[in-house]
C-alpha cells in the first residue's frame, strides 16, 4: 500500500522541511494538489514551489493531482519541476484522452481523478492507459472537509473493473481520509491514501503513518498482487 501525505495541509511557510519531514517520518509518496481557481475554487501552488520542495524529499515520488481546467499548459512544467505522477481529471471531457498521451511522452505516470458528482461509468474508457484512478471523496478545491461516505460505491467498482480487466493501475482516495475512513477505503478497495490533516497536523508524523499503514493493512481485502 501507499501512503501519501497531501503538502496541502503543510505549514505553507516552510514547504521544503514539511517535505523533508514527511520523507523522515516514512511517508510513500508526496501528494501535492495544484490549484487553479477556476476548475476549483481556491488557488494552491505552481511549478516552481514544486521544484523548490523536490530537493527537501528527493526520495518521494511526487504524485502531482492538477485540478486545472487547462492542464496542457502545465504539464511540462511540472514534469522539468520533479513531478513522478500528473493527474488530471476525467471531468475534462475530450481532452482527457490527449492529456493522458502527453504525460507518457513525458515519460511520467498518468493518473486520472474523478469528483464525487461525476458516475465513475466516465472513467471506464480510459482505464487501460492509466497508471493510477483517483477517486476523490470530497469535493476538490479545499483540505480538511469531511469524507463523503457515498464515494465508497465508487471505490468497490473500480477495485471490480481492475479485477476483472485484469489491470495494473493503482486505486487511491483522497479526501476525509483519517484512521477511521481509511480502514472503510481499504476494505473497499482502496491501495494509494492521500492524508492531509490526519498526518501533517500529528506532532510524530511517523507514528501517524505508521498507525494509518497498519489500519489500512489491517482492512486490506486481499491486494497483495496489485501493490507495491
Amino acid at each position: 500500500m501507499i501512503i501519501a501525505p497531501s503538502l496541502l495541509a503543510a505549514d505553507f511557510t516552510r514547504l521544503g522541511s514539511e517535505a523533508a519531514r514527511a520523507q523522515r517520518a516514512g511517508a510513500d509518496w508526496l501528494h501535492l494538489d495544484i490549484m487553479d481557481g477556476q476548475f476549483v475554487p481556491n488557488i494552491s501552488f505552481g511549478p516552481d514551489v514544486v521544484a523548490a520542495v523536490r530537493p527537501h524529499a528527493k526520495k518521494l515520488f511526487f504524485d502531482v493531482h492538477l485540478m486545472c481546467g487547462k492542464p496542457a499548459i502545465l504539464l511540462e512544467p511540472f514534469a522539468q519541476a520533479g513531478a513522478d505522477e500528473m493527474i488530471v481529471h476525467v471531468e475534462l471531457g475530450e481532452q482527457v484522452l490527449p492529456l493522458l498521451w502527453k504525460i507518457k511522452a513525458l515519460g511520467k505516470k498518468a493518473g486520472l481523478a474523478i469528483n464525487p458528482p461525476t458516475s465513475i461509468a466516465a472513467v471506464q474508457p480510459f482505464l487501460d492507459k492509466i497508471d493510477l484512478l483517483l477517486v476523490m471523496t470530497v469535493n476538490p478545491g479545499f483540505g480538511g472537509q469531511s469524507f463523503i461516505h457515498e464515494c465508497l460505491p465508487k471505490i468497490q467498482q473500480a477495485d471490480a473493473w481492475r479485477r476483472e480487466r485484469k489491470l495494473p493501475y493503482r486505486l487511491e482516495v483522497d479526501g476525509g481520509i483519517n484512521n477511521a475512513t481509511v480502514a472503510e477505503c481499504a476494505r473497499a478497495g482502496a491501495d494509494t491514501f492521500v492524508a492531509g490533516t490526519a498526518l501533517f497536523h500529528q506532532h510524530n508524523m511517523g507514528a501517524a503513518i505508521r498507525k494509518m499503514r497498519q489500519i489500512a493493512g489491517d482492512n486490506d481485502p486481499g491486494l497483495a498482487d496489485l501493490r507495491v
